[in-house]
């Protein structure tokens, strides 16, 4: 699901206040109206007083966003203003219009929106600078507007801000190319901006839990389809390590975009990225995905144990392919001792689990069947800890 910059009401702003001269609302129609007629007015003062009125109303109400559609021209007009204070009240007022509404969005950018706000993302005012990576990342949540936003020559930029700019814009910025990555001809685009070492810098910095550690992965996972970006992550220092961490600790979409990366990286060239990715430590964290994760990271965690074992293969029919005979073997290879016990803890744990839900299934079925048809099994196999 794409993200957007609903947080942005609350930038750090002069909130409109209600003075002497300053509009005055009535009833809900009137106040339309009357901020309509404002906006359209060639007094300056006084359409950034509805600016920030539309601003003001827009906040919460998508019933608003509607009513000041037309409003949408003579804000972008004000972009291009020379004070600051009119494009801030215009940029602050055109993001609350673009929040959930696909028309809005698409209204900005056929007014021609884009093309200051993209000059604000150059601009030296910090504050302009993260108004208008929120306001990317709203109108980049439209699979409408990512087209027109890629051909806008956006991405090495958005990844420059990534690197330099403020907490709240790197965090924007990333989520913006998260947003654009999910149309399919931008991913190349995306990886000639070189995006992997400013977005593992941010993966790192940030708190595995968070929103932006969700997109950072799953911007990295786009990008594992190519050469260029694994390359690019194992070349960058703690690149794989980064990824590994947020498959142990991360939120549950987070862990499933880790393990997609590492998955996606070992079926493309399982002899390459084997080492690397076993060098990390990852099979603690496989071990507990396999038990603890949602459905689809279960499957991958455990497509990639398969991977990552001495041999993608099942060596006997003595040795059957069982994750706990894959695992096995994967914990025999390790070498550091501390790793390797925490691994096989894990695996018991997970042989535990697998015992007392294979019971449970047992138990059930003997509800619903007879004595005669059930079927146990005359060996439980057994793992060593030694």
């Amino acid at each position: 699901m794409d993200s957007e910059a609903e947080y942005s009401v609350q930038l750090n702003t002069p909130a409109s206040g209600v003075a002497d001269g300053d509009i005055r609302l009535t009833t809900s129609s009137s106040a339309v109206q009357q901020t309509l007629f404002l906006i359209h007015s060639d007094d300056v003062t006084l359409k950034v007083q509805a600016a920030k009125e539309i601003r003001r109303l827009t906040k919460t109400s998508q019933r608003y966003r509607r009513h000041f559609s037309n409003a949408v021209k003579p804000l972008v007009d004000m972009l291009r203003c020379e004070s600051f204070e009119s494009k801030e009240a215009a940029l602050l007022a055109l993001l609350n219009l673009a929040v959930k509404d696909e028309g809005n969005k698409i209204n900005i950018i056929e007014a021609g929106a884009l093309e200051p706000i993209i000059g604000f993302l150059q601009s030296e005012n910090a504050t302009l600078q993260d108004h208008a990576t929120a306001s990317l990342l709203t109108l980049s949540a439209s699979p409408a507007t990512k087209p027109i936003i890629s051909a806008s020559g956006v991405f090495p930029l958005l990844v420059k801000i990534i690197r330099h700019g403020s907490s709240q814009a790197k965090a924007d910025a990333v989520m913006a190319l998260s947003n654009l990555s999910t149309y399919q001809d931008n991913l190349l685009l995306i990886l000639q901006a070189q995006p992997i070492p400013s977005t593992v810098s941010l993966l790192k910095s940030c708190k595995k839990s968070s929103k932006t550690t969700e997109r950072c992965t799953a911007l990295i996972e786009s990008l594992m389809c190519y050469e260029e970006g694994r390359n690019s992550l194992i070349s960058e220092e703690g690149g794989v390590l980064a990824v590994v961490e947020v498959l142990e600790s991360g939120s549950a979409q987070s862990r499933e975009h880790a393990v997609g990366a590492l998955l996606t990286m070992c079926q493309s060239d399982r002899s390459k990225y084997r080492e690397p990715i076993l060098r990390e430590g990852v099979i603690p964290g496989l071990l507990e995905l396999t038990v603890q994760g949602i459905a689809k990271s279960r499957t991958k965690a455990q497509t990639l144990l398969r991977l990552l074992r001495d041999t993608p293969y099942p060596r006997s029919e003595l040795e059957p392919d069982t994750l706990e005979n894959i695992v096995s073997n994967l914990i025999s290879q390790i070498d550091c001792e501390e790793q390797s016990g925490k691994a096989k803890e894990m695996l018991a744990e997970m042989v535990q689990v697998s015992m007392e839900q294979s019971l449970r299934h047992l138990q059930q079925r003997a509800l619903v069947c007879t004595p005669a048809d059930l079927s146990v099994p005359s060996c439980v196999s057994k793992i060593t800890s030694k």
